[in-house]
């Protein structure tokens, strides 16, 4: 039996599809709009404490400086902090003598701060120890002695942190090496002895921080030789 043929129904024509909208454009953050993180703040901190070591900060711009580092919330408000200084290790420095200072290098690792604390006792850290870049001294009620005259300097610059509240703060470094710093006494007494080295390359100690009815005092310790032979003249003089 033949079968009937339907009669083919005429296709109907595909209506075209419609163009997609197009996308919204992404807005690139521009760099300065970048978030700052920790590495990019401890990156500007680093240029600003070479700067002080090299005597072109004082430490009363450092501080400033290092206190907005640390408020700055993008890349933007971290590279004015620094716009006016060269990159670290960007200028050629003559070879210090070797084991003149115990200073190894010109730049060693940052590290945990290390923390001297005197509650109502007393705390001393003394004889020939490796310094780290940070230390934090707190006496309260007590006493904090801090003796760098022996001390292996890991970095150029060495940066003590004291708070003497109804006690005391004492630092002693080398005659050998730079001493700076600044503070403010509250019924206390804030002094730092400022000392300038001869040799461009000798480690820098800046010492900041504060007392209240307490007293914080740094100063280069005079060598064995030079107090006997100062002793014996005063002897002599009568």
């Amino acid at each position: 039996m033949d079968l009937e043929k339907q009669p083919q129904q005429p296709q109907r024509p595909v209506a075209p599809a419609e163009p997609a909208a197009p996308a919204a454009p992404v807005t690139p953050v521009e760099p300065a709009g970048i978030r700052a993180s920790d590495a990019d703040r401890d990156r500007i901190a680093d240029i600003l404490r070479e700067a002080m070591a090299e005597g072109r900060l004082t430490a009363e711009e450092h501080a400033e400086r290092v206190d907005a580092v640390y408020r700055a919330k993008t890349v933007g408000e971290l590279e004015p902090l620094v716009r006016d200084l060269p990159a670290p290790g960007g200028a050629a420095r003559a070879a210090a003598a070797p084991g003149t200072y115990g200073h190894e290098s010109p730049a060693g690792p940052a590290g945990p701060a290390e923390n001297l604390v005197a509650i109502f006792s007393s705390s001393t850290r003394k004889g020939r120890w490796r310094v780290g870049s940070r230390t934090n001294a707190f006496a309260l009620f007590g006493s904090v002695e801090v003796d760098l005259t022996e001390a292996l300097f890991g970095q150029r610059l060495t940066v003590i942190n004291a708070t003497s509240i109804f006690g005391s703060v004492e630092i002693k470094v080398p005659e050998n090496i730079s001493l700076r710093g600044s503070g403010t006494g509250v019924f206390g007494n804030f002094e730092v002895a400022t000392l300038e080295s001869a040799d461009p390359e000798a480690p820098v100690v800046v010492v900041n921080g504060y007392s209240v009815f307490g007293s914080v005092e740094a100063k280069p310790k005079r060598g064995k030789f030079i107090a006997d032979l100062q002793d014996r003249l005063r002897k002599y003089l009568g």
